[in-house]
Formats: C-alpha cells, sequence, structure tokens
C-alpha cells in the first residue's frame, strides 16, 4: 500500500485507498483492544484467585489461639498489592471500552462519508474525517496507531511497533 493522504492529494489519490486505511485502522484498534483486553481479564482472573487464597490463609491464622500479627500484616498487605493489580486491570478495560467506542464512532462518521456523494471524492473531507477521528483519541499509543496506519503501515506492522514501544500509560484511582 502506497503512502497517499488527504493532505497531500494528487493524482494517485484515491477515496477507495483511504476508505482502505480507515478501515485498516478500524481493526488496528479492535486488534490492539482485543490484546489488551485478554490480557486484563487474565490478570483480574489471577489477582481474584490469589486474594481468596490469600484470605483463606488469613482466616486460618485468625482461629489459631498462638498466632503473631505480624504474619497477618504480610498477608494483608499481599492482598493489598494484589488490588493494586487489579485496578490497574480494570483501567486497562475502562481503556478497552474507549478505544471500541472510538472504533464504533470512527466507521459511524466513514460511513457517513462514504455515503454522501458530494463529500466522497473531496480530499478535504477526508481529511477533515482524519482529524476528527484522531481528535477522539485519548491515549498516545491510539494517535502512534492512527500516523503509523495512516502512513501506510499494515496491522501487523503497526502493531508490531506498538509492541516494540509498550508502554502505556496508567495512574491509579
Amino acid at each position: 500500500m502506497t503512502a497517499s493522504s488527504a493532505q497531500k492529494s494528487d493524482l494517485g489519490w484515491s477515496q477507495v485507498r483511504e476508505t482502505v486505511r480507515m478501515m485498516t485502522l478500524a481493526v488496528a484498534q479492535i486488534e490492539m483492544s482485543m490484546k489488551q483486553g485478554e490480557e486484563s481479564v487474565d490478570t483480574l482472573a489471577k489477582a481474584f484467585t490469589t486474594m481468596a487464597a490469600r484470605i483463606q490463609v488469613i482466616e486460618s491464622f485468625a482461629q489459631e489461639e498462638s498466632i503473631e500479627p505480624k504474619k497477618i500484616l504480610q498477608q494483608c498487605e499481599a492482598v493489598s498489592a494484589e488490588m493494586k493489580h487489579t485496578i490497574m486491570a480494570f483501567q486497562f478495560y475502562d481503556i478497552l471500552t474507549q478505544r471500541l467506542s472510538h472504533v464504533s464512532h470512527s466507521l459511524e462518521s466513514l460511513t457517513d462519508l462514504v455515503g454522501d456523494s458530494s463529500r466522497l471524492y473531496s480530499p478535504a473531507e477526508w481529511l477533515i474525517l482524519q482529524e476528527k477521528i484522531k481528535s477522539k483519541y485519548s491515549t498516545s499509543a491510539e494517535h502512534d496507531m492512527f500516523d503509523m496506519v495512516m502512513q501506510g503501515m499494515s496491522v501487523k506492522e503497526a502493531l508490531r511497533e506498538q509492541n516494540d514501544n509498550k508502554g502505556e500509560d496508567v495512574e491509579l484511582f
């Protein structure tokens, strides 16, 4: 796929190519979201299992007559650490739903443009669409994905690049 954009419209510009790029972007966003969603669910499952096991240990300690408070405190600190992992996993789930919402809005806007013959063949309208889509993104990973796909990178290449530059900024509540 050649790297042509609505910003530099020329004889090689094509609304079909722009449509393909926008669809490629949607696929990339969905795949990135699914991967991170799966990781979040795995993290949650492991964390809840670990916390449940630690709570059972705390319960058994509490039933002993000669238990040292230090042992209970250590288990409570471990449960607290697991809770932080679950909070982060929930935040990644929030990012997942935001991304899928962005994909939905992007596809809706793309449908509107493609369905309007007065705008379909206008590079300026495609540029407006692309800027509208990019402006909705809230993470640097989404902005980077947008730029890579708009430059003609395939979904696999863009995802590989995202994995190489991994490190989504997440703040705890």
